[in-house]
């Protein structure tokens, strides 16, 4: 069952990967294009690591989780609603998947290790999007707000309520 997990996490952050670096160069914010990129590039690396244990594996996309990702984009090309997405929405729930393996799973010294930096890396992703949204003043735009709630109710209807569930 360990490896179904990993298989499955790789597939959520090398999801996340692709959705951020194929994004950034078209956000109309700077800071928020930079952010993205930068946070690509963290998942990325936490999908090379988890595809480093697991060796032979083949990318499976999370539909869900690149819909939400992708909407939006397409619902802000500033960009503040794909961090939003990844600070309030994914992120969180990629944290509780991580928790998960690590308490449900019986993993090896070096899968535990690659878990534990993920953690790392998507807790330091969430920091660095609220610096870049400090002082940048909240968006009291009622459709703004409501689209950002369906981030997270689209991620419910496809059983992602609190998780990215290692049994998906």
């Amino acid at each position: 069952m360990s490896r179904a997990t990993l298989e499955h996490l790789f597939s959520c952050f090398d999801t996340t990967y692709q959705v951020l670096g194929a994004s950034a160069p078209h956000l109309s914010n700077d800071a928020y294009a930079v952010r993205a990129y930068e946070a690509g590039r963290a998942m990325g690396e936490v999908a090379l690591s988890l595809r480093s244990i697991l060796v032979d594996v083949s990318p499976n996309e999370v539909d869900a989780l690149r819909d939400v990702l992708k909407e939006s984009v397409a619902d802000d090309p500033t960009g503040a609603m794909l961090l939003y997405c990844l600070a309030m929405v994914v992120g969180p729930r990629l944290m509780v998947s991580l928790r998960d393996a690590r308490e449900f799973e019986e993993l090896d010294p070096d899968a535990l290790g690659v878990l534990n930096d993920a953690s790392g890396a998507v807790l330091a992703e969430i920091l660095a999007i609220g610096e870049v949204a400090k002082g940048r003043g909240t968006i009291d735009d009622e459709h703004w707000q409501e689209q950002a709630r369906g981030l997270a109710r689209h991620l419910e209807e496809a059983g992602y309520a609190d998780s990215f569930a290692i049994s998906h």
